[in-house]
């Protein structure tokens, strides 16, 4: 996919947020001491009086965007996967969770891709951390369209959001001006040998294996599913129904992601043969993120690989 256009979803991240905040005067922006990384220095920029740089202390961050909610300000909180979802847990949990409010967490950097900052920041956890509290929207977006439509999704929608970003460049898949929707799946590619559901960086892994396997005789649907939480259902529900067969990949641990959503609604209304593509209960390592995914297994040769077993082939 060399020919391809990239872009890091971090970079649209920080590019909505500053096309949101020229339409809207309540959105305000929060970063700990990482604006640059996190690229909400390019709202800081447009709109200096509206970010507020809480230095290296995550959980006042939250507090600070918890109490901002409540006088009708829309918050970003921005920082790396680790530490929003992580170090801040508790205030997450109790400061916004709890009451319901309407503030949004911008996660960057999170998964193996973050490469050579080793295993203490490359944040597998997140997602089975977010959907683990109550009324938390969890949502990862495949590329840049995505993460855009997603980050002004995000802005409109009522309740607590948290959102994961990149911070490799990742294949643009999706044509502007594409429909999201909190909640909604989407199919790429149409299939009826195994369905292929994916998010994040491993949507264009499992396209690109889906051609792989065309040629091999499989026939494998691709589905984005963006939002871990809510999850979409009716569309699980009836890629397993048509293909009878599933695959999950995430650039996440196995244990409490999509894989573990996927298979939770499979188990309960329609069981189904599930593989799930992740990180298998176990720390990442430092070095180059095509490395360390490849070493980990989240790429489309695995996904091939795991297909053909599945299917027999």
């Amino acid at each position: 996919m060399a020919d391809v256009k990239k872009i890091a979803t971090r970079e649209s991240y920080g590019k909505e947020l500053a096309a949101l905040g020229a339409e809207h005067e309540n959105l305000v922006v929060l970063d700990a001491d990482l604006a640059g990384a996190t690229k909400t220095a390019i709202f800081q920029k447009a709109f200096p009086d509206r970010h507020f740089d809480c230095g290296i202390a995550e959980a006042d961050m939250i507090c600070a965007a918890a109490g901002m909610s409540t006088t009708g300000l829309v918050p970003f909180a921005s920082s790396f996967a680790m530490f929003a979802a992580g170090r801040a847990f508790e205030q997450v949990r109790n400061s916004i969770g709890y009451p319901h409010l309407n503030v949004k967490i911008g996660a960057t950097h999170g998964g193996l891709s973050v490469g050579e900052d080793g295993a203490s920041h490359q944040c597998c956890e997140d997602f089975a951390l977010m959907r683990s509290i109550p009324g938390m929207v969890v949502m990862s977006p495949a590329d840049d369209v995505e993460a855009r439509a997603m980050v002004k999704a995000a802005y409109e929608y009522v309740g607590p959001v948290y959102m994961r970003f990149g911070r490799a460049a990742v294949p643009v898949v999706h044509e502007e001006g594409m429909k999201f929707e909190i909640g909604k799946g989407e199919v790429l590619v149409d299939g009826t040998d195994v369905a292929i559901i994916a998010n994040g960086l491993m949507v264009a892994e499992a396209l690109e294996a889906a051609k792989t396997l065309e040629e091999a005789g499989i026939h494998a649907m691709v589905i984005n599913m963006a939002t871990i939480k809510p999850l979409d259902e009716e569309l699980v529900l009836s890629a397993a129904r048509k293909c009878g067969k599933v695959i999950t990949c995430e650039e996440h641990s196995i244990i409490g992601g999509l894989g573990e959503a996927v298979c939770a609604v499979l188990s309960e209304k329609l069981p189904t043969p599930v593989r799930r593509v992740g990180v298998q209960d176990t720390f990442g390592r430092s070095g180059p993120a095509s490395e360390v995914l490849k070493k980990y297994g989240l790429t489309a040769e695995h996904i091939v690989e795991v297909a053909k077993d599945f299917c027999g082939k």
